[in-house]
């Protein structure tokens, strides 16, 4: 699924995390259970199966008002 479509249910947490630490190599369980949650890929991959796409939504069309 498209970072677009679940983005938006990602809790405020989880985003900001995502956005300090861009294209880490390893997310924390409680980012990977978020991104879960919200609809996104579920993987047991440590990277939580963010794509480089998904990281460039991350850091250039993300809102910090959400």
């Amino acid at each position: 699924m498209e970072i677009y479509m679940w983005w938006l249910d990602l809790d405020l947490e989880s985003k900001e995390w995502l956005r300090e630490n861009l294209r880490a190599e390893e997310l924390p369980l409680s980012v990977l259970q978020g991104i879960a949650e919200a609809g996104g890929p579920h993987t047991d991959s440590p990277d939580g199966g963010l794509t480089p796409q998904d990281w460039d939504f991350i850091e250039t069309q993300s809102e910090f008002v959400d």
